[in-house]
């Protein structure tokens, strides 16, 4: 079952760029910055309330986000929301007929366990569960 949303994310090419643009609209407060080297990123994450603005960029050409850059341009790459406990979701999604793009959760930013569903299942809308570890 769903919790909340955790976070909204955003495809940037230049994360610096960005960053200091976001700054601007939301204030400096609360960024965080880190590097998952297993999905190719970089991210600078802006808290607002309970949820976050994550500004990801990709760290090589190949990236998953690169390639949806490549192919959509910038712009808002997957909404984020926080279970208690992403394998039981990703079954109970994967019995009700939801493409996996991950059959079970795996490590990403701020120590979660992530795992992503198809957009081709979910109205074209890469949706991401998360649970804290």
């Amino acid at each position: 079952m769903t919790k909340r949303i955790s976070h909204l994310g955003i495809a940037v090419k230049d994360l610096s760029a960005s960053e200091a643009l976001f700054k601007k609209l939301l204030g400096d407060e609360n960024v965080h910055h880190e590097t998952v080297e297993d999905q190719g990123v970089s991210i600078a994450s802006f808290k607002i309330g309970e949820s976050v603005i994550e500004l990801t960029s990709p760290t090589s050409a190949d990236s998953p986000i690169a390639k949806f850059i490549e192919k959509r341009g910038e712009g808002i790459h997957h909404l984020a929301l926080e279970v208690d406990d992403v394998a039981g979701e990703l079954a109970r999604l994967k019995a009700e007929g939801i493409q996996l793009i991950d059959e079970s959760p795996k490590l990403g930013a701020h120590e979660m366990l992530i795992a992503f569903l198809h957009p081709k299942s979910t109205n074209g809308v890469l949706v991401e569960l998360c649970q804290k570890k």
